[in-house]
């Protein structure tokens, strides 16, 4: 069986894999794509000839469908569109910012496009400026955030009341129970940063995947909740000051790939997800999705039985 974000992203499952700055590039993106997901290739890095390479050797890598993400706000121009539009990619994700003007030459070149959401409000904006299904983001995941906080679970069920398009719900989700509790809400698919940022072939320091691994449920800490840009990421000393302070400083993701790469966790600031909480080891990308999916029909077989026998145990 399939539904509709298998057929519009091609993939095997219906598991997204994250688009991270620096860290969503080949090595990562074609081991999701050849494990049966679907890996996304960033550009939200402004790297932009960088991102076109790792684009065109994602062929060579893989031969399974993969995504682009484009971050609205974060593109300095439109030559990233318009190489995505002649590249022959078929799924697109857009966030930060509205969709708008992106959408149609997006659809024009055939391509599906799916906006990353983190209100009812977005999600009907992005629904009306002509996209095909939507990334419902929730408070629980790293990186960019609503200030105003609300959970996968609660936003999904709502995104989900509002519209009828295909939900991918991101935030909180790193195994097959809360990929069952996604599609429980409304989800057809679900995306994973965290979880793919600790992953075997994910190209950061192991500082940082160490990190994320021995963090507990309450390891993150949101930041910059009364500027922009809100983050939630891995509790540091560095962390602990911003949050002391309320306002992160200027310079505060100048030394990232020094964190990423070198491996020094208070060179900036480590973006996680609260699921940090759940992952307990490094593991090959294709053991994660196997398992997540062998974890998604265990935990749907259970809940089917229940209501085939009228039960709740």
């Amino acid at each position: 069986m399939t539904n509709r974000v298998l057929a519009h992203t091609g993939a095997r499952y219906p598991i997204v894999q994250a688009p991270m700055g620096w860290i969503a590039r080949c090595p990562l993106a074609s081991a999701v794509c050849n494990a049966g997901g679907l890996g996304i290739i960033e550009t939200s890095s402004g790297e932009t000839e960088n991102c076109k390479a790792e684009i065109l050797k994602m062929r060579d890598l893989t031969s399974a469908p993969f995504g682009v993400n484009l971050p609205i706000l974060f593109l300095k121009d439109d030559a990233m569109l318009r190489f995505i539009c002649g590249s022959g990619v078929r799924f697109v994700t857009t966030s930060a910012g509205s969709p708008a003007k992106f959408v149609q030459p997006l659809k024009d070149a055939g391509i599906t496009v799916y906006h990353a959401v983190p209100t009812v409000e977005a999600a009907l904006k992005a629904v009306n400026a002509g996209v095909d299904g939507l990334v419902v983001e929730g408070a629980e995941g790293g990186g960019f955030k609503n200030p105003e906080e609300v959970s996968t679970l609660v936003l999904t069920q709502a995104v989900r009341r509002a519209t009828d398009v295909p939900i991918i719900a991101a935030g909180g989700i790193a195994d097959g129970r809360g990929m069952a509790a996604a599609f429980a809400v409304g989800a057809e698919g679900v995306q994973m940063g965290t979880r793919f940022v600790s992953a075997a072939e994910s190209p950061v320091h192991i500082n940082y995947k160490n990190a994320i691994v021995d963090a507990g449920v309450t390891g993150t800490v949101v930041l910059n909740k009364k500027a922009s840009p809100c983050i939630r990421a891995l509790k540091t000393e560095r962390t602990a000051a911003i949050a002391e302070a309320g306002l992160m400083p200027p310079d505060t993701f100048s030394r990232i790939l020094d964190l990423y790469f070198g491996g020094d966790m208070e060179a900036a600031v480590g973006l996680a997800g609260q699921t940090a909480g759940l992952i307990d080891g490094v593991r090959p990308v294709a053991d994660i999705i196997a398992d997540t999916v062998a974890e998604f029909h265990a935990e749907t077989a259970r809940l089917g039985a229940m209501a085939a026998a009228r039960g709740f145990g």
